[in-house]
């Protein structure tokens, strides 16, 4: 196995470009698994925690621009008042160790429908830039997933960063899972509410072929919540988490049935909008 270690980021294209096999690693969080475990077996690999342009982050006129390489544990301790519901996310992943060393980045690249930091994503309507030797483009998020494990990346290319609005109001992230931490989630959900457009969006995770969000959810809430002022109603919260529940499409699995998905999310779907609700306050 070949071993490629770029210093910077145009390397590290013309680096994919002339070994189109070779496997990016960043933190290794998953990739490291697969290999231990005979999954994969590429002929090479893309060593990228040395590019410099990957670990930053910076204001690009309205959104954030956060590197591929920015770590779990980054997002928690540098980003966590801008962005509430991905620090909320990050903080469910793994340990100290793997919060230190795993990257959104690697979360999208690797495409799990379980993956923790896509939901807060979708809430926010970021998008993923993506490059290559041939140019950049950059994806909406909720365009970026195809199926388990696959997304609209092509080869040769890499994930350079994600573009996200910092937070316009209230984040929540919630998550279902075997036990309190270091799990897979069940199910998971995030809601961000927008105080300026006034508007609600969502992200489900680990219900669906792919991450999605619940749109007739985020109509219902927009239109119900009680923008100029009072108390949530009961009632609101209860419908907007069955449509949530309604935009999932779970599968059985060992983690658990798609009845017990469904009704997690309906829950979570409640509690997640009273929470961010009550964050107003």
């Amino acid at each position: 196995m070949e071993f490629f270690r770029p210093l910077t980021w145009e390397d590290a294209l013309a680096a994919l470009a002339a070994h189109p096999d070779a496997l990016p690693v960043a933190g290794g969080t998953d990739v490291m698994v697969d290999l231990n475990f005979a999954r994969k077996r590429p002929p090479a690999l893309l060593d990228l925690t040395r590019v410099p342009e990957l670990a930053g982050w910076a204001a690009d006129g309205p959104v954030l621009r956060i590197g591929a390489g920015v770590t779990y544990e980054q997002i928690i301790s540098g980003l966590g008042d801008l962005l509430p519901g991905l620090a909320m996310a990050s903080r469910t992943v793994g340990s100290p160790q793997i919060r230190n060393r795993g990257t959104v980045g690697g979360n999208l690249a690797t495409g799990s429908p379980a993956g923790d930091a896509h939901p807060p994503l979708l809430a926010t309507g970021a998008s993923v830039e993506l490059a290559s030797a041939r140019g950049t483009r950059v994806v909406p998020v909720d365009q970026f997933f195809l199926g388990p494990k696959r997304t609209v990346m092509e080869a040769g290319e890499l994930i350079a960063a994600f573009l996200v609005e910092p937070a316009k109001g209230p984040q929540q992230f919630a998550k279902v899972g075997t036990r309190n931490s270091m799990v897979i989630a069940v199910c998971s959900l995030a809601v961000a509410l927008d105080e300026e457009s006034r508007t609600v969006g969502t992200g489900i995770g680990s219900a669906a072929p792919t991450p999605r969000r619940a749109v007739e959810a985020e109509r219902f809430a927009a239109e119900a919540l009680p923008w100029d002022g009072g108390v949530l109603a009961d009632a609101t919260a209860r419908r907007f988490g069955e449509l949530v529940a309604a935009a999932s499409d779970p599968i059985d699995d060992v983690r658990g049935s798609a009845a017990y998905r469904r009704h997690a999310l309906a829950v979570l779907g409640a509690r997640a909008l009273r929470w961010a609700w009550e964050g107003r306050r």
